[in-house]
């Protein structure tokens, strides 16, 4: 692809697009998988190609974060996984960048999910109708998340969003 030559790029070794899928009642191989090809977002940014497919990687990464490692409710993951893929999905749609970046952190109380990309164009909540098809991404993340929000960087920006925790 165009713009990806210094990306390297996994490759599916006999994976059918109903395989690749993200499940959440199903312990994901491919999540450990993706967590040993990209490196573990909570120990610094891993950087993704701008790619639609990119998507199902960052939903695997959230998921092995939140389940494995934080050990937190499936409930959580699942919103969470659903969250991240619909700022991934932004950041591959609107910003025109060759990669973008997933980030995330955990403090007593909250969970925070960052995705960065090299646009400084800030995403826009729209107003959503029953019968919309399509733009309900920020909407999800808006009723969704606890909070969330954009932090202007001097070469593109971060969407995040934070999510309340139960600590054990």
């Amino acid at each position: 692809m165009a713009g990806l030559e210094d990306v390297e790029h996994p490759r599916r070794h006999g994976m059918s697009a109903t395989a690749a899928r993200w499940s959440p009642a199903v312990e994901d191989e491919h999540a450990l998988r993706a967590l040993e090809l990209f490196g573990n977002p909570t120990e610094a940014e891993v950087s993704l190609p701008s790619r639609p497919e990119s998507a199902a990687t960052a939903r695997r990464l959230a998921q092995v974060v939140i389940l494995r490692q934080w050990g937190l409710s499936p409930k959580l993951t699942e919103d969470t996984v659903l969250l991240v893929s619909e700022l991934v999905g932004n950041a591959v749609r609107h910003t025109g960048a060759r990669v973008f970046g997933l980030r995330m952190l955990r403090r007593r109380g909250w969970i925070r999910v960052e995705v960065r990309d090299p646009s400084r164009g800030l995403p826009c909540l729209m107003p959503v109708q029953p019968s919309d098809v399509s733009g309900r991404g920020l909407f999800l993340v808006d009723k969704l998340s606890d909070r969330w929000g954009v932090d202007l960087l001097p070469r593109g920006k971060t969407t995040w969003f934070e999510m309340r925790v139960a600590d054990r």
